[in-house]
């Protein structure tokens, strides 16, 4: 298998993996309070390859990179109130199309249709098989008396039909499942099999590197580089990588007991393209019991919150980009992993989730900490958002996060034509 569609066929396998993850948390919080599910697909809407369970339909796209789940009641704005008289003529008649609702309500036909298909929508119509502009109403002619009590009883199940602490765990649950994914996985890699933890002393120093001209030696412990206290590797990386290539900065280190500081000229990283030393850390094999490894693994919640807040703040972007890589780079180590073995695909997998989990909890419509920012102050106002609103916030972001998404994309294929 060449490494280009290694990278496709394990980029496809992972990302569709942990979507599944995440659109699952949804669909089970969804179904818990018994809202229609309508679709749970895996990959991007289009043509797919269908299966019609009792209550939802599954399938696969022909584009299977990500998925989606379908829930009645999720479309933005107030309710429409000819809704309630919309169902109630429906349901009195039986069935009904567009043409014959517009005449009844007095409206225009494309509002009538859009009022049939959101009351399809939240299960309250069904279209008429063979007749897809024709819909008949899932309730009893007796029911069509009061309106507003029918479309009440319509919107239980549907996302509407909930309360706000429950709309919340719903939006947040995909979230959830993707972190509790990754600590599992975490939790049981550590404990099972341990890790390796950096001592603090320089390992090896690359030959003809920044650090070897500078006579940085292995065993030397890095006090700070360039004034910049680094107490770990990571630390270190961080502070050399929002340096220069090429520049000239003085770096402390502990050799025998006493401090002595040298000046290096960075190098160049040729898989980020940033500034490096050329040093790589000692390490010792660490197995931890399974409550410490469960506590560490909690802890990497924290620092991908960090790692990811980086990119929102001016002087630690560019850094966070040379360190952070997009579905094609993520593609490319998902197919390492899985060529390494089953524990560095799992460990991957597990980073991937948990990376995903985080960047979904961030207030950015359209994802889904932004859907739950909407949802608080839709709340505090005690009424909904007008559509155009909640659709102009939801272009914006996305906007945003497509615009990042590009240039991540175009820094890993850089590095990798470049590498």
């Amino acid at each position: 298998m060449s490494e280009g569609f290694a990278a496709v066929f394990w980029g496809v396998i992972t990302f569709s993996l942990l979507i599944v993850i995440h659109e699952g948390g949804h669909f089970l919080a969804a179904r818990m309070f018994g809202v229609k599910v309508h679709e749970f697909m895996v990959g991007l809407p289009g043509p797919a390859i269908r299966f019609r369970g009792a209550k939802t339909t599954y399938g696969i796209t022909m584009v299977p990179l990500g998925g989606y789940v379908r829930i009645a009641g999720m479309e933005p704005g107030p309710e429409d109130p000819l809704l309630a008289p919309a169902l109630a003529i429906v349901t009195e008649y039986g069935a009904m199309d567009a043409g014959l609702l517009a005449g009844h309500l007095g409206v225009d036909v494309q509002t009538a249709d859009g009022l049939l298909i959101t009351l399809a929508d939240w299960d309250a119509l069904t279209p008429v098989e063979g007749h897809d502009d024709l819909y008949l109403s899932r309730f009893s002619t007796e029911t069509a008396h009061d309106p507003a009590a029918l479309l009440d009883t319509a919107r239980r199940s549907t996302y509407r039909g909930l309360s706000t602490g429950k709309r919340l765990t719903v939006l947040s649950m995909g979230v959830i499942l993707n972190l509790l994914t990754a600590v599992t996985v975490f939790t049981v890699v550590l404990s099972a099999f341990g890790y390796s933890q950096d001592t603090g002393f320089v390992g090896a120093v690359g030959a003809n590197s920044a650090a070897e001209r500078a006579g940085i030696k292995a065993g030397d412990k890095i006090l700070s580089v360039g004034g910049a206290k680094t107490a770990d590797f990571r630390a270190l990386v961080h502070t050399v990588a929002g340096l220069e290539v090429g520049q000239t900065v003085s770096v402390t280190v502990e050799r025998g007991g006493s401090d002595l500081t040298v000046s290096a000229t960075l190098g160049e990283n040729p898989r980020t393209g940033g500034a490096q030393l050329g040093i790589s850390p000692e390490m010792k094999p660490v197995r931890p019991n399974p409550w410490q490894a469960f506590v560490m693994s909690f802890s990497f919640i924290g620092l991908t919150f960090v790692a990811i807040a980086g990119f929102f703040n001016p002087s630690t972007f560019a850094v966070s980009v040379s360190q952070s890589s997009s579905v094609i780079g993520a593609a490319v180590y998902a197919a390492e992993a899985a060529k390494s073995g089953p524990l560095d695909y799992a460990g991957i997998v597990a980073a991937l989730s948990l990376s995903l989990g985080v960047i979904n909890i961030l207030p950015i419509p359209p994802l889904d900490g932004g859907k739950i920012a909407l949802e608080i102050v839709e709340w505090l106002r005690g009424k909904p958002l007008s559509r155009n609103f909640s659709l102009g916030v939801s272009l914006s972001g996305a906007m945003l996060l497509f615009a990042l998404i590009a240039y991540l994309m175009f820094t890993d294929i850089t590095r990798i034509v470049g590498g």
